[in-house]
């Protein structure tokens, strides 16, 4: 994984929007539908060539595939893995039950509509490799066209796969877990050995809070994302740390967020992950102030920091200057070459949802990848990120 030692380096969470063919058809599968294999293969293949040339175009370092082939950042591991099938539990938000009226105008108010998530009902074992093998060839292929500075590729935590896909079949959570554990191994190791940054979605460590254990004390729920993160060790043992990293959030929608466990609560235990990077929302109005816990904590060696420093919930396109206020927020806390900048989440985390217009969503990276130019001045240059404005005299 590259650094920041002579310029801050930009990436984004994963998930970006897919031409409008692709998300159809990744929309019929949601639905149960199976779409003509080289058809559908075509359609990610000529996706992927084009999104990560579009990365590079709006000055995006660090880019990935834009999770193209995937209906869901979670749930394609039932594509893979063995083990799935009936219907699960459904997903709750605590937003939802506290502003019913908001939920209903968001069309928040059946989520478990949203998501029909099948359960865990047998032995969990990864069983068909060529759907990541398809994912590895299109990004190699492509990152050889568009030559960008690194490449990451992501990959479902064996705690998100529990919180979405129920356990039926397991004794226990923890067995479920060590067995996630097993099976994506072979998908984590796969994405190493070709080349690129694993990057594991852990947003089980946040937003799990309020989805799978909301009514359990913070102890209590503080000893679950342990659990989490001891089986997602588990799975990394043999990739070395600096050639991972993961992403936590508090789920990727814009609503109240008022339930959400301050990140200071769970950075400890966050922290005891072995990937070096920790990619996490820092632009939203929720967590936008939680730079200043780095202020108390020290980062551990070697670690990376990549927070959110534009928001993937909102049109708004954030000025180059906010932007750079942001990087050099956590960047006065931890040193300049350990931060990259990010995105808080994906833009288009369910294929056919996508609460950024997409020539807002590159307006956004472009404008990002400007305010990592502005901050790389102030931090190596001594150049000041920001204008002075003469104000007129009354």
């Amino acid at each position: 994984m590259r650094r920041s030692t002579d310029r801050i380096l930009t990436t984004h969470t994963g998930s970006l929007p897919r031409p409008p063919g692709l998300r159809e058809m990744l929309a019929g599968m949601s639905a149960g539908e199976r779409p003509e294999p080289n058809a559908f293969a075509r359609e990610v293949r000529d996706a992927v060539a084009q999104i990560v040339a579009d990365q590079v175009e709006a000055g995006v370092d660090v880019v990935n595939d834009g999770e193209a082939s995937k209906v869901m950042y979670a749930t394609y591991v039932t594509e893979r893995l063995s083990g799935f099938g009936d219907r699960g539990r459904a997903i709750g938000l605590g937003d939802v039950r506290d502003y019913p009226e908001w939920a209903h105008e968001a069309g928040f108010d059946d989520v478990g509509a949203m998501l029909a998530l099948p359960a865990c009902v047998g032995d969990v074992v990864y069983v068909d490799r060529g759907p990541l093998d398809a994912d590895i060839e299109n990004l190699r292929a492509a990152a050889e066209a568009s030559s960008p500075d690194d490449v990451f590729l992501s990959a479902a935590s064996p705690g998100v796969i529990s919180l979405f896909l129920e356990n039926q079949h397991y004794a226990t959570r923890e067995d479920y877990l060590a067995a996630l554990a097993d099976a994506m191994k072979t998908e984590y190791d796969a994405i190493h050995a070709a080349g690129f940054v694993l990057q594991i979605d852990c947003p089980d460590l946040a937003m799990g809070r309020h989805i799978e254990f909301p009514d359990a004390s913070l102890e209590d729920w503080r000893r679950a994302i342990a659990t989490n993160v001891e089986a997602l060790n588990q799975a990394t043992a043999d990739i070395p740390p600096e050639d991972m990293r993961i992403h936590l959030c508090w789920g990727n929608y814009e609503g109240p967020h008022h339930l959400d466990v301050p990140l200071g609560d769970i950075l400890d235990i966050v922290l005891r992950a072995r990937p070096a990077g920790i990619s996490f929302e820092a632009a939203n109005p929720r967590h936008e102030h939680e730079w200043r816990v780095f202020e108390d904590v020290a980062l551990p060696e070697g670690k990376v920091l990549i927070p959110g420093v534009i928001d993937s919930t909102t049109n708004y396109i954030e000025h180059p200057e906010l932007i750079a206020e942001r990087i050099l927020h956590f960047a006065g806390c931890v040193g300049r070459e350990n931060v990259m900048a990010g995105s808080d989440c994906g833009f288009a985390t369910m294929a056919s949802m996508m609460p950024v217009n997409p020539n807002v969503t590159y307006a956004k990276l472009a404008a990002m990848a400007e305010g990592a130019r502005l901050a790389s001045d102030e931090l190596w240059s001594g150049r000041p990120a920001h204008r002075k404005v003469a104000l007129a005299s009354s």
